[in-house]
């Protein structure tokens, strides 16, 4: 019950709010999972909950499934079959299979996971393609569902022994299969982050880094789309600055991509808030806005009309595990 009134005043916030000012807002919560980054996150459609898997701050890689609702806040489940612990993984909601599709992330063992596993409200299950994307761990949304082809796109990624990719890959939900893309053109080898453009029809990526570490990495600020068949580098006039392990989204209530933070500069997290519209990007100014973070999760949530973000890494490398809106 103190939940449910405590996301009842926070909501009643956001109502107060005018249409014509987006803000983020933090709703009072008592129950929330540990703090943690690198958590894959996506809407459920068919049980109306934003479900969370795994995630894990340095030595500590997590295995616990969470559903995060407006009537019960955050509430952990223990379904009977789960995915190995996994931090880095990708997790989208596939409607065509009515289930949310997990791949990839690192192990307890420090080694990178190959399987697909498929969530269907109540339990995980494995799923065996013939073939599939080589093992890979990622630290921001790699993974999205295209409505145009009507299947899951995936694209890079850190792969084993510090080697970064730039493989595209399909997951269909009809066939439950993996299928490997081979685009004309493709952006640089990389961890980056991927929405779909509802309004455009096309899959986004923007920024990234071409790993190797704090020490080696290149960050990336360059604005990417997929079509379905290839990739096409767009130069718009303003951008947001490079930046990696940024969280985007697409924002059915703005009607456009929301992108928030990120870091360029390693233990230093960016806080700014942009959209994109299909033509350019625009920065928005918020009255509030979280602290500086990178690799958070992040989603849309239609019972909230708005955005869903959780944990991530703050300025100074503390984990968090605050909940935050965005509308």
């Amino acid at each position: 019950m103190r939940i449910l009134k405590t996301l009842q005043a926070s909501l009643v916030l956001l109502a107060a709010c005018s249409a014509q000012t987006p803000n983020w807002i933090k709703p009072a919560l008592t129950t929330l999972p540990s703090p943690r980054c690198c958590a894959a996150m996506a809407y459920d459609a068919g049980t109306h909950s934003t479900v969370l898997y795994g995630g894990g701050p340095t030595n500590v890689v997590y295995g616990d499934t969470w559903t995060f609702t407006r009537q019960n806040g955050w509430l952990q489940l223990s379904p009977a079959s789960s995915p190995p612990a996994l931090s880095g993984a990708n997790l989208v909601y596939d409607p065509i299979s009515k289930t949310a599709v997990l791949f990839g992330g690192t192990r307890t063992d420090s080694a990178d996971s190959n399987e697909t596993w498929t969530w269907d409200g109540a339990t995980w299950t494995q799923q065996f393609s013939l073939v599939g994307p080589p093992a890979r761990s990622f630290n921001a949304q790699q993974m999205v569902y295209d409505a145009a082809t009507r299947t899951i796109v995936l694209f890079g990624g850190y792969g084993s022994n510090g080697i970064t990719l730039a493989d595209t890959w399909e997951w269909s939900g009809r066939t439950k299969a993996w299928r490997q893309k081979f685009p004309a053109t493709s952006p640089s080898p990389r961890g980056t982050t991927l929405a779909y453009d509802a309004i455009n029809q096309k899959v986004l990526l923007f920024g990234g880094d071409s790993g190797g570490g704090d020490c080696c990495r290149t960050v990336y600020g360059d604005t990417w789309t997929w079509d379905g068949a290839t990739w096409t580098q767009q130069f718009p006039r303003t951008t947001p600055a490079a930046r990696t392990a940024l969280a985007m989204t697409f924002d059915v209530a703005r009607v456009g991509i929301v992108l928030f933070g990120g870091f360029a500069t390693p233990g230093s997290g960016l806080n700014d808030t942009w959209t994109w519209d299909g033509i350019k990007w625009s920065q928005v100014q918020t009255p509030f806005a979280p602290f500086g973070r990178w690799a958070v999760s992040m989603t849309f949530d239609p019972n909230f009309r708005g955005l869903v973000m959780f944990g991530g890494e703050l300025t100074g490398n503390p984990f968090t595990n605050q909940t935050w809106i965005f509308r």
